[in-house]
């Protein structure tokens, strides 16, 4: 949670007299991000097996080897979060360091994926909905934060109506939130759809009647184009209304960025990325990380048995797990 970079850690502990250079703490991370490496697969080979996945991505700038600059790399996370729509499976979230924001890196990371993707309106993520393995899901906060944006410039009588009917979608989603993905899709084909049909007809009517070049035209444009994404939700209960899943999973990037500053290779971002993955999915499950990291560190070291790493995840994991001794 402190997202303290290596340099401010080696300051720290000098000061109380523990004289540690930043290189050997680098190789300690290094060390226990491969010894997480287990983990962090295996949360990737659950992820892609769900029914459905919360994606988005975040700059990171990234030091350019000999050159004295940086570069923008970028981190995505993929979450799996199914506890709105009732379900026992275990929440996670993985994340992938690239160096940049091409298209192709979701595309390779999500290949072997078949269900729902909520994510933004990205192109790069065009090309995993084609044939239809993969069925975007759009974002209604994306939306009404391009609708608010221009009722925070210059307020309406049109941007109030449309900001208001947004969110009597929301208050139907605070009474399905928990129910079973059956009752969900009931409760949302009898009160949000007829709610959805109106609200088509005053953006198409808003349309009509606009500036072409207006802010407020490219803002309904935005939820025009992407329409029969911004509704899927309605037919499928395990579906949300929004990416505010991953948009969480995310933030945590954007909090420690402000500390660490950038990455200090592609190696350090890809190690940065792991050890997010093992914490993420910590907190998701209730698990204090640092106990849980130090517990399953100490114990793979000490030759955890390959038949018992599922007792090892967080979704599992115990504080009175079994010392190593008992493991063999």
């Amino acid at each position: 949670d402190h997202h303290l970079p290596l340099y401010r850690q080696a300051e720290m502990m000098a000061a109380q007299g523990i004289d540690i250079d930043r290189s050997t703490l680098a190789g300690w991370a290094g060390q226990a991000a491969h010894l997480l490496d287990p983990i962090v697969s295996r949360i990737r080979e659950e992820g892609l097996k769900a029914a459905k996945l919360h994606t988005d991505d975040t700059p990171v700038p990234m030091l350019v080897p000999g050159k004295g600059r940086t570069a923008q790399a970028r981190l995505w996370a993929y979450v799996v979060d199914d506890r709105a729509s009732g379900a026992a499976t275990p929440a996670l979230a993985w994340y992938r360091f690239t160096p940049d924001r091409s298209g192709i890196h979701p595309q390779s990371e999500l290949r072997s994926f078949t269900g729902l993707l909520q994510a933004d309106g990205y192109a790069g993520y065009e090309k995993l909905y084609e044939g239809n393995r993969i069925r975007e899901v759009a974002c209604w906060a994306h939306f009404r934060r391009k609708i608010f944006e221009c009722h925070q410039t210059s307020p309406t009588p049109l941007t109030t109506d449309l900001l208001t009917r947004i969110a009597g979608l929301y208050r139907i989603e605070e009474d399905v939130r928990g129910q079973p993905p059956d009752i969900r899709r009931r409760q949302r084909q009898e009160q949000a759809r007829p709610q959805i049909d109106a609200l088509r007809g005053a953006i198409d009517d808003a349309l009509r009647r606009l500036s072409p070049k207006s802010a407020m035209t490219k803002a309904l444009a935005y939820g025009r184009k992407r329409w029969d994404a911004l509704t899927r939700y309605i037919d499928d209960g395990i579906a949300e209304i929004d990416n505010n899943i991953a948009e969480r999973a995310i933030r945590a990037i954007a909090i420690g960025r402000k500390n660490w500053l950038f990455a200090g290779s592609k190696a350090g971002g890809e190690r940065a990325a792991a050890t997010y993955s093992v914490i993420e999915t910590a907190k998701l499950n209730g698990v204090e990380p640092q106990a849980y990291i130090a517990d399953v560190i100490e114990k793979i070291a000490s030759g955890w048995p390959a038949s018992r790493w599922d007792e090892l995840m967080p979704w599992n994991w115990t504080a009175q797990s079994a010392p190593v001794s008992m493991a063999a």
